[in-house]
C-alpha cells in the first residue's frame, strides 16, 4: 500500500491501559498461545535467538504485515523496504503490539492476533480497518535498544548504543575510567572529556554520572537523557576553563562510556583494609587458612619509601602460610582474598600493620601508627587440605590433632578468633566417622569433645553465649557426663539470664563431680545471681500492684458525685 498506516495507538479507545504480561511465553514453532486474558494470541513463526526480551521503554525495530482476518492486507513495512520503530509502553502503538512486543526474542517471527478491544475498537481506523475488526500481524523482532529510567523517577534515562562485556557493574567504591560528553537539548556542546578517572561514590561532573556508570558493563556506551534534578538543578552551572555554563533547569544529554574500572573493596568490616584490583586473577579459587603463598610484593609508607621489596629484580619471591601471623594481619587477611596472577593495590591502617611500635624492616623503618600500602601479586599458591582431600582417616586423625594443638597454642597467646578457626577446622576433619575403624571412632571422639570444649572456651571470652551453649550441647550428646561441658554451658545459660537451665547444669555436674570448685564457684555466682533477679522481680510486681491500688483509688473518688447526683 502507499500509505503509511505506522500502527498508531487508537484515540478513541480508553485510556486504561493492559496490566504488563509478567509471564512468560513460551512456543514451539507452530504453536499459538493466548497471552493475558484480554484477546491477545501468538503463534510463534520462527524462533529467536538468546533469552532477552525487550521492556517498556526499549526502542524496537520490527517488519510486519497486518491483515484483516479474511486475509485483506492493509499494511506492510516490508512492501515499504524501511523498518518500522517504535517505543515500548509509550502509547505509540495499538496496546496489542505494546503486549505481544515484549515477549519475543531478537530474531523471532510471530503471527499476532488481536482482538479489536486491544486494536482500534468499535470505531475501527477508516478506510482500511472497519469497526469491532480482529486484526492479524506478522511481526519479526529484528532488534531493539534497551531505553531504561535507572532511577525510577523519571530523572535519568539510559540509552545503551554499544552493548559492554560480561555481567559486573561498578560499585561505590571502585575506580572508574570513562569518556563523556555533555550537551544541552539544543545541541550545545557543554563538555567533552577523555579517559577521566573517579571513585564512583564520590562522583565527577554531575550526579547523573556515578548513578549511570553503576547501571554499566565494562566497554559499554550509552546516551543519558539527564533532568536537572541530577544535573545542576535550579542553579545550573556557570562557564570554566574549557566547560560552557549550563542553565537553570537545563535538561542535558550526556554520551558516557566506561572504559573500565578498578574493583575497590574493604578487606575487614571497620574498613581499615582496603583493596584495590589493578589486574584481575585466573579462576574461582582463593588460598584458605593455612595455604602456603608465594607473593610479590613492593611495601610503601605515604611518603613513597620502600621498606620492602620481594620477587622484583631478580629477588625470589616472598613465601608464608596464611593466616599463621607469619606476616602482618592486614597483608594476611587480604592475600586470602586474591585469585593467582591477581595484582592488588592494599591500603593498611597501622592497627593491621606494624600498630603503635613500629618496625625495623629490611630497606626502611615503619614509624608507629604508620598507615602502609603494599602493591602485591600473588604468584601462586598451595592450599590447606581439606578433608575431602585426604585419602586415609589416620590421616584426617592427625590432622585434626594438628590443628587442635594449634588452636591451643592460639588460646594461650589470647587470640580467640584464630584459636576458633583452628578447632573448627580440626572438628570438620573428623566430623564423619562412619568409615573409622573402631579404634579410630575413639580416637575421633576423643578430638571432637576437646575441640568443642576449647572451642566454646573461646566463645565464652568472645562473649558469644549462643555459639557456647550450643557447643557444649554437642559434647553433652557425645558424653552427657561430661563436667566440663555441663560447667561451660551453665556460664552460657547465665550470660543470657537462662537461670532456671543453668541450675539444671550445674546440679548435674555436681551429682557427677560434687567436689569440683570451679563448678561450686559458679554455683555461688548462680545464687547470687538468682537472689538480684528476685529483688528485681519483687520491686517491679511492687511497684505495679502500686499503680493498679492508686489506679483503683482514683476511679472510686470519680466515680462519687455520679452516686450522689443519682439520689431521687
Amino acid at each position: 500500500m502507499d500509505e503509511d498506516f505506522d500502527i498508531p495507538a487508537a484515540d478513541e479507545m480508553n485510556d486504561e491501559f493492559m496490566d504488563d504480561v509478567e509471564a512468560p511465553v513460551t512456543l514451539k514453532v507452530g504453536e499459538e498461545k493466548e497471552i493475558g486474558n484480554q484477546g491477545l494470541k501468538k503463534k510463534l513463526l520462527k524462533e529467536g535467538e538468546g533469552w532477552d526480551t525487550p521492556e517498556s521503554g526499549d526502542e524496537v525495530e520490527v517488519h510486519y504485515t497486518g491483515t484483516l482476518l479474511d486475509g485483506t492486507q492493509f499494511d506492510s513495512s516490508r512492501d515499504r523496504g524501511e523498518p518500522f520503530k517504535f517505543t515500548i509502553g509509550q502509547g505509540q502503538v495499538i496496546k496489542g503490539w505494546d503486549l505481544g512486543i515484549k515477549t519475543m526474542k531478537k530474531g523471532e517471527n510471530a503471527l499476532f492476533t488481536i482482538s479489536a478491544d486491544l486494536a482500534y475498537g468499535e470505531s475501527g481506523s477508516p478506510p482500511k480497518i472497519p469497526p469491532n475488526a480482529t486484526l492479524q500481524f506478522d511481526v519479526e523482532l529484528l532488534s531493539w535498544v534497551s531505553v531504561k529510567d535507572i532511577c525510577k523517577d523519571g530523572g535519568i534515562f539510559k540509552k545503551i548504543v554499544k552493548e559492554g562485556e560480561k555481567w559486573e557493574n561498578p560499585k561505590d567504591l571502585d575506580e572508574v575510567l570513562v569518556n563523556y560528553e555533555v550537551r544541552l537539548e539544543d545541541g550545545t556542546l557543554v563538555a567533552k572529556s577523555d579517559a577521566v578517572e573517579f571513585t564512583v561514590q564520590d562522583g565527577h561532573f554531575c550526579p547523573a554520572l556515578s548513578k549511570a556508570v553503576k547501571t554499566m558493563k565494562k566497554g559499554e556506551k550509552v546516551i543519558l537523557i539527564v533532568k536537572p534534578e541530577y544535573g545542576f538543578g535550579e542553579k545550573g552551572k556557570p562557564a570554566s576553563g574549557d566547560e560552557a555554563s549550563v542553565p537553570a533547569n537545563a535538561t542535558l544529554q550526556i554520551t558516557l562510556e566506561l572504559l573500565s574500572w578498578n574493583m575497590v573493596s574493604n578487606v575487614t568490616d571497620d574498613k581499615k583494609v582496603v583493596k584495590k584490583i589493578l589486574k584481575e586473577g585466573e579462576g574461582f579459587e582463593r588460598p584458605n587458612e593455612g595455604a602456603v603463598v608465594q607473593v610479590k610484593l613492593i611495601g610503601k609508607l605515604q611518603d613513597g619509601t620502600v621498606f620492602i621489596k620481594k620477587g622484583h629484580d631478580d629477588s625470589e619471591p616472598l613465601e608464608f602460610k596464611a593466616d599463621e601471623e607469619q606476616v602482618i594481619d592486614g597483608l594476611d587477611r587480604a592475600v586470602m582474598t586474591m585469585k593467582k596472577g591477581e595484582v592488588a593495590l592494599l591500603t593498611i591502617a597501622p592497627e593491621y600493620a606494624f600498630g603503635s611500635t613500629g618496625s625495623e624492616q629490611e630497606l626502611a623503618v615503619v614509624p608507629p601508627n604508620a598507615t602502609v600500602t603494599y602493591e602485591i601479586e600473588l604468584v601462586s599458591f598451595v592450599k590447606d587440605k581439606e578433608s575431602w582431600d585426604m585419602n586415609t582417616t589416620q590421616e584426617k586423625i592427625e590432622a585434626a590433632g594438628k590443628k587442635k594443638e594449634e588452636g591451643n597454642a592460639f588460646f594461650k597467646a589470647g587470640k580467640y578468633n584464630k584459636a576458633v578457626k583452628r578447632y573448627e577446622k580440626a572438628a570438620k576433619y573428623i566430623e564423619y566417622d562412619t568409615n573409622f575403624e573402631e579404634e579410630e571412632k575413639k580416637q575421633a571422639k576423643v578430638l571432637k569433645i576437646t575441640c568443642n570444649l576449647n572451642n566454646a572456651a573461646c566463645q565464652l571470652k568472645l562473649k558469644d553465649y549462643k555459639q557456647a551453649e550450643k557447643l557444649c550441647t554437642k559434647v553433652l550428646e557425645l558424653e552427657s557426663t561430661n563436667v566440663k561441658a555441663l560447667y561451660r554451658r551453665a556460664q552460657a545459660y547465665i550470660n543470657v539470664a537462662d537461670l532456671d537451665l543453668a541450675e539444671i547444669d550445674i546440679k548435674k555436674a555436681l551429682e557427677i563431680d560434687p567436689n569440683n570448685k570451679d563448678v561450686k564457684l559458679e554455683y555461688k555466682v548462680l545464687k547470687e545471681k538468682i537472689k538480684e533477679y528476685n529483688k528485681k522481680d519483687a520491686k517491679f510486681y511492687g511497684n505495679m500492684f502500686a499503680k493498679m491500688n492508686k489506679s483503683s483509688s482514683n476511679k472510686a473518688k470519680e466515680a462519687e458525685p455520679m452516686s450522689i447526683d443519682s439520689k431521687p
